[in-house]
């Protein structure tokens, strides 16, 4: 039977508690989802600061939508690059002290249009081992060379670069990984790019907003080359950008085609993340709320539970297989907990999780509900 294979692989991913089916959220904020008529405790949302529908970026996208309509009706290089863009784009060079951004209509899309455009026959790519799906797909799609060193292993990447022949070698790496919610060695990765002469690539989705003193991420820690960022997590919009020099953005401009051949980002959105970027860098008692409730979830779970050490609003706790990582999400949603499964080939076999992410939205008593729920069902 014509493409068989897909009804085939189906049952196989029901057999190996893999399969996946979207959930209807009917309304959710940092702290609660509602699902099915039914109210958790959320603990599964990328909205790290908790400003997602705050009044001041609802009042900004109205304002947008009123000043530039909805849609930006064509690509950046057409008709679709409007004010809201570019002082979007200001804002961000100010905050976070580069010359040029460029806006992107998804931080996958950001990704593979950087690397792809990036990825000549003269380049090699050395990405880290836990490198998200948009960073190897992106560089695994253009012409350059690709190689993984093991994750965050410092010594290996050094050997490697010292090993290589070609001229033109970027690293690429996470500011804070997506599964295991640890930190990429910036400092080390910038230092061993100068060493060789590289260039540094870094995806900030996880770190943007949370890190650093006003929330500007992977740039306060070390001197990056190209960061790109998305604002559909801690900026609560949607959409990416791509920080770099003057001749990188030149470059990206006219050969990056996800970004000469899609419709510019809304420019009401563009304007509502303006408010988003302004909210996130004063308001720094978000960022500080998440470090205590993170120490907290810490304190309180068993001792023998494994929780990957973290300083991000991501928390990981292994459990090994999938049916068992399954089984523990749902006795969570019986106590009222939404905390969401992971397992591959999102993350290795026999390395399935849970992924808590704590927000600024939380407070002390979720995360003992939280924890308590997890020693429960950890048994």
């Amino acid at each position: 039977m014509a493409f068989g294979f897909i009804k085939q692989k189906l049952v196989h991913q029901h057999e190996l508690a893999l399969y996946r089916r979207t959930k209807c959220v009917e309304s959710q904020n940092a702290r609660e989802v509602k699902i099915d008529g039914r109210t958790y405790l959320n603990f599964s949302s990328n909205d790290y600061l908790g400003l997602n529908n705050h009044a001041d970026i609802n009042k900004a996208m109205q304002e947008g939508a009123d000043k530039f309509g909805t849609c930006a009706s064509a690509s950046s290089l057409i008709t679709g690059y409007h004010y809201a863009h570019q002082s979007l784009e200001n804002d961000i060079c100010t905050w976070l002290n580069k010359p040029k951004c460029l806006l992107f209509s998804s931080g996958f899309a950001a990704n593979q249009g950087v690397l792809d455009a990036l990825g000549e026959k003269n380049t090699h790519y050395w990405l880290d081992k836990l490198s998200h799906a948009s960073l190897i797909d992106g560089a695994f799609a253009s012409e350059a060379r690709t190689k993984r060193f093991l994750h965050n292993d410092m010594l290996q990447l050094d050997t490697l670069l010292s090993s290589s022949s070609d001229k033109d070698n970027i690293i690429v790496s996470e500011g804070v990984f997506s599964m295991d919610g640890d930190q990429a060695n910036l400092r080390s990765i910038s230092e061993l790019a100068t060493k060789h002469k590289a260039l540094t690539y870094i995806d900030d989705a996880h770190s943007i907003g949370v890190k650093g003193i006003s929330g500007e991420g992977s740039l306060s820690q070390a001197p990056l080359d190209m960061v790109m960022a998305t604002f559909g997590k801690a900026i609560a919009t949607s959409g990416a950008f791509v920080v770099c020099n003057n001749d990188i953005y030149e470059y990206l401009v006219n050969f990056s085609r996800h970004y000469i051949y899609s419709t510019a980002m809304s420019p009401a959105v563009a304007w509502a993340t303006k408010a988003s970027i302004k909210l996130a860098q004063k308001e720094h008692w978000r960022r500080e709320k998440i470090i205590e409730l993170s120490h907290l979830l810490s304190t309180e779970l068993n001792d023998d539970i494994e929780l990957i050490k973290t300083e991000s609003s991501i928390h990981a706790i292994v459990l090994g297989s999938a049916d068992k990582t399954l089984n523990t999400s749902e006795k969570l949603k019986e106590d009222g907990i939404w905390v969401t499964a992971i397992r591959p080939p999102t993350v290795a076999n026999n390395s399935s999780r849970l992924r808590v992410t704590i927000t600024a939205s939380h407070n002390a008593k979720d995360i003992k509900h939280l924890a308590n729920s997890i020693n429960k069902a950890y048994f």
